[in-house]
């Protein structure tokens, strides 16, 4: 098996040329078999193995550095660096990252997870190699899906100014080759980058330059040039912008994949290599089902589906149902998502009502000032994004919506851990980011028909209000407790004494386990909903504090700025006679794994924190 011979980065250089599409088939097989069982990101990774063979194959590593813009692409790499032994332990607790991480290995050259990011990071490793000195050749992989993100314009536009190189790979699994400009472009791409010609431009531009005026005739010779290349290069928009493109180019043919990256290598300047891939390419259910393959649970390879398939309803089937009924009901309600509609579950919406769905790319900021201006003309905007990735539009949320107070609704999922993805998806930041804004409202539902209340509410709110609510099945226990929602109250779901639970959204459902064992142990305990993160019920919290002796705060958020912090500041401003102990995600990076593991890992899960109770209820007993 010649996969079993790559033990090292830069080993696959000692495979033979002739065995290269052997090697990719081995590559292929051995992911299907190991995603099958873990889960993970195949589609992307099966439509990604020749152009990462060829990286390796034109790049030496670590010297040189590669880039993977998201990162779910990069699984080959991992394989290819001498990895191959940590699938197993794919994205469980300790065990091999789903994403490249830097304390994983020297070949991985930086951290990502969020797209369109590549090229500034690629364009800031340039920088810093030439202010040293260096010679290395840095590549930044980025997706077509991704560069429809505004931080890879704004990147792009400062890469132009280079006058060293920088490889820009753009990573196409959404078009297909024209045999037409394919062939001229081969053709414009041998001359352009051939050392007599590389050399002979250099050379002209130079003396020009050095006459009176020779600035203007470099540029006309430019414009005129450009006239032409308009007629026969795809890639004209990057030329026009001083970035030197090469392709289209076949991403599943390792040899021609090696020759233009070494065409690219003599470029002084920025240049972008066009790649068309096929997303899920080598396992014909990731071909058919794209989307159904990009985060793939485990699953069975012969008939391509999960192992184990859900049979209840999530949080975001929920949203998608009561959504398609505001729809119907409300013809002002609009849907908004950044290149998420089966993630977020607004499919159904858009099929439904497609002249109300608006699905912008990956371009989260853009998302939220749009939705701004339909609420300006009169609209009920919903905003649908995953937690990990609205924090990329703080700044939009704050300036664009609060300040004018317009009535955008956000649907926040995947709030709280998410578990396999790590770092960089954990939704455990947006109560502290959103709370800091004036003007927004924050809500977080028990269960599944609290949600739909929810989002109800929300739409009819008329002011920005976001809901937040966690991946995975979703809560049907407690449902005969159904108060309507009102805005900053909060429910009380047990009525007792000695200690008052005040839990948000998900972590109800841990309180009621929490509230088991601390019974057990002798304790009267109180279970009320928060419901509101933003604003807290404080008559609620007062009245706790009346008539029990330790109130416990529990949320799936950090520290810092989430709901037990609210709570702290208003007892000591009240003076409240009453203990506070506030159940958090502590304010760090939590990394990935299973998200029972950990909640256990980090301390919040029902025994760590009902001991943490009975602890204090027995030191106040002594005392």
């Amino acid at each position: 098996m010649l996969l079993e011979q790559i033990k090292k980065p830069n080993d696959i250089k000692e495979i033979a040329p002739e065995d290269y599409g052997i090697l990719a088939e081995e590559i292929r097989k051995f992911l299907i078999e190991k995603i099958s069982k873990t889960g993970g990101h195949l589609g992307s990774n099966l439509g990604a193995v020749e152009l990462t063979m060829a990286l390796h194959l034109s790049l030496k590593l670590p010297e040189d550095q590669i880039i993977w813009d998201v990162g779910h692409q990069s699984y080959t790499h991992k394989l290819l660096t001498g990895r191959r032994d940590g699938f197993d332990t794919l994205r469980k607790f300790h065990g091999l990252s789903g994403f490249p991480k830097r304390k994983e290995s020297d070949c991985d050259a930086f951290d990502t997870g969020h797209s369109s990011t590549s090229i500034s990071a690629g364009l800031g490793l340039v920088k810093a190699r030439d202010i040293k000195g260096e010679k290395n050749t840095i590549i930044s992989v980025i997706g077509d899906g991704s560069l429809t993100g505004g931080m890879a314009y704004e990147a792009l536009n400062n890469a132009s100014r280079l006058e060293t190189n920088f490889i820009i790979i753009l990573n196409d699994n959404n078009m297909s080759i024209s045999e037409n400009v394919g062939g001229v472009s081969k053709y414009l791409n041998n001359i352009r980058t051939a050392d007599s010609y590389l050399g002979m431009k250099e050379g002209i531009y130079n003396t020009l330059r050095a006459i009176p005026k020779g600035d203007n005739l470099v540029g006309k010779i430019r414009r005129a040039k450009n006239s032409f290349k308009q007629l026969v290069i795809p890639g004209m928009f990057f030329e026009d912008m001083g970035i030197t493109y090469l392709g289209p180019v076949d991403g599943h043919n390792v040899k021609a994949l090696m020759k233009v990256i070494g065409e690219a290598k003599r470029v002084k300047g920025p240049v972008l290599i066009h790649v068309i891939t096929q997303k899920g390419k080598g396992y014909g259910p990731a071909e058919r089902h794209p989307a159904r393959f990009h985060g793939a649970e485990p699953f069975d390879i012969e008939k391509g589906i999960p192992t184990n398939p859900r049979t209840t309803p999530n949080y975001t089937d929920i949203f998608s149902t009561v959504m398609c009924k505001l729809g119907q009901r409300d013809e002002k309600v609009v849907a908004i998502t950044a290149a998420m509609p089966d993630g977020t579950g607004l499919k159904r919406f858009r099929n439904m009502y497609p002249e109300r769905f608006f699905d912008v790319g990956i371009a989260e900021e853009h998302a939220v000032t749009f939705a701004a201006g339909l609420a300006a003309g009169g609209m009920k905007p919903i905003v649908a994004i995953y937690s990990s990735f609205l924090q990329r539009a703080y700044d939009q949320i704050l300036h664009d919506v609060c300040i004018q107070n317009l009535p955008v609704v956000f649907a926040i999922d995947r709030a709280g851990l998410v578990g396999s993805d790590g770092e960089t998806h954990q939704g455990i930041f947006d109560l502290s980011y959103l709370s800091s804004i004036p003007n927004m409202h924050i809500m977080a539902p028990k269960n599944k028909w609290e949600l739909s209340d929810m989002v109800k509410f929300a739409v009819d709110f008329g002011a920005p209000i976001a809901v937040r609510y966690p991946r995975g099945e979703a809560y049907a226990g407690l449902e005969e407790f159904r108060a309507p929602v009102k805005l900053g109250v909060s429910e009380m779901i047990y009525e007792e004494s000695q200690v008052a639970i005040f839990a948000v959204g998900s972590m109800v459902k841990e309180a009621e386990k929490v509230r088991t064992l601390v019974k057990e142990a002798g304790y009267g305990c109180s279970i009320i909903n928060a419901r509101f993160v933003k604003p807290i019920d404080e008559e609620a919290l007062k009245k706790a504090a009346a008539d029990h002796c330790l109130i416990v705060t529990m949320e799936e958020n950090v520290a810092s700025g989430g709901y037990g912090e609210k709570v702290r500041e208003l007892i000591t401003r009240e003076q409240l006679p009453v203990e506070l102990l506030t159940i958090t995600i502590p304010d760090i990076y939590v990394e990935h794994g299973n998200v029972e593991l950990l909640k256990k890992e980090i301390g919040i899960d029902a025994q760590n924190v009902a001991e943490g109770i009975i602890n204090i209820m027995e030191s106040m007993k002594q005392s």
